[in-house]
């Protein structure tokens, strides 16, 4: 039995959605579709990122009672943007109002770092035409195409990480909590979320290939976030396309929730985020009681405010984490809510848009996205806004990624999952239990 990556919806009966819950021996994915999916990918990222970073640390909790204006809520959207917590009293330049923010189709879109080392890493894949990278050949990439001087768009772990690589330590030691102190910040997520895209439908070898990548910035309850992201997002090609996105979705969480350890600070902040949204009450009260119990209360072992840390850990993978799971259920696979609930969340906005604007984008593919916003968008990325040392002056296509994207597909379909590569159909053929 098999079946495709499709994502039209088709009418079903409860028998054959009983059915196709059953593990298969493989399942067939189109090439094609795949493509337009990487794309989607990549043009749903930007357009979250981007909208995202307008609220970027606008809102981060006091700790103590919440006043009004302590959050966004529903009722921010489209009025003017606050100033962050480094701002100084100036807004985002981005746009006067908290709202989408889109290149037209002449314009260029910029890197940032929820993109710009998953950019890399891909680039890695393809011109070292491994399907896993080594050490040096992460050391080497990062060493090559991030500026060692300021402005170069690193942050706490992602920063220290470089420097540590720049004194001669290697992954995954740049990332081990006795030369990294910040291995606990949200890096890893932003900078992973690819390497699950290669690995279609199977989650254990996304995580294989996902797992230096990963431990070069995050350790513990990090890892394993950036874990539950990674699973969540090769879930995506095994979902069952019969049904609601937000079904799919919801499958996809609880499936990726497996791999937290249930005694782990992330896995009770999953739990108890699905709670409150499952209770029927707003999201805002759902972000306000995740601010109480984990920032205020320190309940769950999430104890980052006894830390005394710069902005009370707003940078953190944990707090970022819950706030990501509001916009995720509440968004309910509708990818302009969702990006929306994000913008406004709190903390470090743009990163949970980014991620699942990503996995949106690439849930729905390219015309999904055009069709949810009814308008088109700019198809070109300059890699060099944040970065060095790319071809063509870093100007790139999401067309052109997303066919570096199927090749590095191919490399791992064959070469990790032992799948098949069939050129004449232009399919893979997924095998769904690792064949010796």
């Amino acid at each position: 039995m098999f079946f495709s990556c499709d994502n039209k919806h088709k009418k079903t009966n409860k028998k054959e959605i009983s059915s196709i819950e059953e593990p298969s021996e493989y399942i067939v994915i189109s090439r094609d579709k795949y493509h337009d999916q990487l794309y989607g990918f990549w043009l749903g990222q930007c357009i979250a990122n981007w909208t995202g970073l307008v609220t970027e640390m606008d809102k981060i909790g006091n700790i103590g009672e919440i006043k009004t204006g302590d959050f966004y809520t529903r009722e921010d959207w489209g009025k003017p943007d606050q100033p962050s917590i480094w701002g100084e009293g100036i807004p985002s330049d981005l746009s006067e109002t908290i709202n989408f923010v889109f290149k037209d189709t002449l314009e260029i879109w910029g890197a940032d770092d929820d993109t710009d080392i998953e950019y890399m890493y891909q680039h890695l894949l393809y011109t070292n035409q491994n399907s896993i990278l080594s050490p040096e050949q992460i050391r080497d990439g990062w060493l090559k195409h991030i500026n060692e001087k300021e402005e170069n768009f690193l942050w706490v772990s992602n920063q220290k990480a470089f420097d540590l690589m720049k004194d001669g330590v290697l992954p995954p030691e740049t990332g081990n909590p006795a030369n990294n102190e910040h291995f606990e910040m949200i890096d890893a997520q932003l900078t992973t979320e690819i390497f699950e895209l290669f690995s279609p439908a199977r989650p254990d070898i996304a995580l294989k290939i996902a797992h230096l990548p990963i431990q070069t910035t995050a350790r513990e309850e990090a890892e394993n976030i950036s874990e539950f992201y990674v699973t969540l997002h090769s879930l995506a090609s095994k979902a069952d396309t019969r049904i609601p996105i937000g079904k799919q979705l919801f499958w996809m969480a609880n499936q990726a929730r497996t791999v937290l350890p249930d005694s782990s600070y992330p896995a009770y902040m999953f739990d108890y985020t699905k709670k409150l949204y499952e209770s029927g009450i707003p999201w805002e009260q759902t972000r306000d009681s995740i601010y109480f119990r984990y920032q205020v209360n320190q309940e769950d072992g999430y104890d980052i405010t006894s830390k005394n840390l710069y902005c009370n850990g707003c940078f953190a993978a944990g707090i970022n984490f819950a706030s990501s799971l509001v916009s995720l259920f509440y968004g309910e696979g509708d990818i302009v809510k969702t990006i929306k609930i994000g913008t406004l969340s709190g903390w470090d906005s743009d990163n949970p848009t980014a991620t699942w604007g990503g996995l949106l984008g690439f849930m729905i593919g390219k015309e999904g996205i055009e069709k949810a916003f009814g308008r088109k968008f700019s198809n070109k990325f300059n890699i060099h806004r944040t970065r060095q040392n790319f071809p063509n002056n870093g100007i790139d296509s999401f067309d052109n990624m997303a066919k570096k994207g199927i090749l590095i597909t191919d490399m791992i379909v064959k070469e990790q999952i032992k799948g098949t590569l069939d050129l004449e159909k232009n399919i893979w053929k997924i095998p769904m239990k690792q064949i010796k």
